[in-house]
């Protein structure tokens, strides 16, 4: 790694920005911002915070290049720089502070490592429908990726067979059309109809009712 063991390492902190909007950023995710010298993300979220990276080394990747960017992150502050490495969302739901600690430990990393909480998408589309996870409730990500999709139906049916209020994550892509059809029958089996369910698409409107259907 470069520069590991020559430098004092600086801090690596995991930066949760939200579900899209400024107006939903915590004033620790954007102190975290001011602090770090070198800024890593998927390039979505690095163009999310265009105005707020001037002076800063920037360097993004794109879709599945989490672990590249885990390990950039890890030897820039190896190498005594303060790092912010950006996810959407709070950085340890379907975020990465989960691989960053996972690798930091298997390498036995000494290493200042901080996890700054952010607000998920599932509290702002709650928030703009109103109150509906007031009581127990579960997420659960339909992308079958990286867990076998018979897995994720059986975590379905025990919150269908627990009647928890659910939030869907990652309900479809180009090559998965059916899965969140599939998620939905498996959920209403045995409950009625009148459950309500909603729709919340693209959390970049300061407003997130203007996305909830």
């Amino acid at each position: 790694r470069p520069g590991a063991g020559l430098l004092r390492p600086g801090t690596l902190r995991v930066v949760g920005l939200g579900p899209g909007s400024e107006v939903h950023r915590t004033p620790g995710a954007l102190n975290a911002l001011v602090a770090s010298q070198v800024v890593v993300g998927y390039a979505p979220y690095i163009d999310a915070i265009g105005d707020r990276l001037d002076g800063k080394q920037v360097v993004r990747s794109g879709m599945k290049g989490e672990l590249e960017r885990v390990r950039q992150a890890l030897d820039f502050a190896l190498s005594g720089r303060d790092v912010a490495l950006v996810s959407s969302g709070d950085a340890g739901v379907y975020g990465m502070a989960g691989l960053v600690l996972e690798l930091a430990e298997a390498e036995g990393l000494d290493l200042s490592i901080e996890i700054i909480p952010g607000m998920t998408a599932a509290q702002a589309a709650a928030a703009a429908l109103g109150a509906p996870l007031m009581l127990d409730w579960a997420v659960v990500s339909l992308s079958d990726l990286m867990v076998p999709w018979d897995r994720i139906c059986r975590k379905l049916s025990g919150i269908a067979y627990g009647d928890l209020c659910c939030v869907l994550y990652n309900p479809r892509s180009r090559g998965r059309r059916t899965l969140l059809r599939d998620a939905l029958a498996i959920l209403s089996r045995d409950r009625p109809t009148t459950i309500p369910v909603a729709a919340c698409l693209l959390y970049t409107s300061p407003s997130p009712r203007d996305r909830t259907r």
